[in-house]
């Protein structure tokens, strides 16, 4: 939500300044924990990223195993908690994240896959120029 919303909804809000060294730090901390999992390792942001493990640096042959160690990895190491999709894409796997926050894991499989789509509705955003 934008400032000026959030201030018109909240006129008490307190603004924190952001602290955006300590973010990028802890940011690299958490992509340190990914790739001892995987080279295969896409940041989206400070606080997302998308890994492929159908390879793995720990030989564990389960995406779900991996993402609770990386979970596990992450609280141990930063006391953060970690929102956590697996599935055969990123799409999915962008789903799957959003189903349990904070400090979820969901998983989407691959006989799951077009179920889990069909019951989302999806818009299709019209541009000025259509």
């Amino acid at each position: 939500m934008p400032s000026v919303t959030a201030f018109a909804k909240c006129p008490a809000l307190i603004f924190v300044r952001p602290r955006f060294d300590v973010y990028r730090d802890i940011s690299a901390a958490i992509h340190a924990i990914f790739k001892r999992y995987s080279d295969l390792v896409e940041g989206v942001a400070l606080d997302e990223a998308y890994l492929d493990v159908t390879e793995n640096r720990q030989n564990i042959p389960y995406a779900s195993t991996i993402a609770r160690h990386i979970k596990t990895a992450i609280f141990q190491e930063t006391q953060l908690t970690a929102t956590a999709g697996v599935s055969i894409n990123k799409f999915l796997a962008k789903m799957a994240s959003g189903q349990n926050k904070p400090n979820g894991l969901t998983v989407i499989l691959p006989e799951d896959a077009m179920s889990t789509t069909s019951r989302k509705r999806l818009r299709l955003c019209r541009t000025a120029a259509d």
